[in-house]
């Protein structure tokens, strides 16, 4: 007799833990700091450089960046400094690319030059800060190393 008592209070408890499970709020909000990296570098005919900087978020909430500041340096010589004001809107887990001119330094140019006209990569690093409005507000210091490598075909081009 005491087991036939005893099952359908399990049962509704167990109904009852379901139904406080159903209830709850979902996933759970996860902010990271955004990261920043160059896509894409392309030399253009009065010297300068087009950059498509690549702003990558790695939350699972929507999220806006509304300044970003860095400095480029390749191959260890500073190349200069990009500033990007306008906000950037970016979805869970991903990213979005942005172009900005930059004029470069004498020594940087060269290095690029050199890279391209030899076929060869060049190391660069990208380092700053990033200010995000959304979800939260934050300021949050980065720094990407990579490598640029020439685009086969494209004269003038690196990623």
């Amino acid at each position: 007799m005491k087991r036939q008592t005893a099952f359908p209070l399990i049962v509704m408890g167990l109904c009852l833990v379901l139904l406080l499970a159903a209830c709850s709020n979902g996933p759970r909000k996860r902010v990271f700091a955004p990261n920043a990296s160059v896509q894409e570098l392309v030399l253009q005919a009065d010297g300068s450089w087009l950059i498509q900087l690549r702003i990558q978020s790695f939350s699972n909430v929507p999220h806006t960046v509304s300044n970003v500041s860095a400095q480029l340096l390749v191959d260890g010589i500073e190349a200069g400094g990009m500033q990007l004001v306008p906000p950037v809107a970016i979805g869970p887990f991903n990213a979005e690319v942005e172009e900005l001119q930059l004029q470069p330094s004498s020594e940087a140019a060269a290095r690029v030059r050199a890279a391209l006209d030899d076929g060869r990569s060049v190391r660069y690093e990208l380092r700053g800060t990033l200010e995000s409005s959304e979800p939260d507000k934050r300021r949050d210091d980065f720094t990407f190393e990579g490598q640029l490598w020439p685009v086969p075909g494209l004269s003038g081009v690196m990623r």
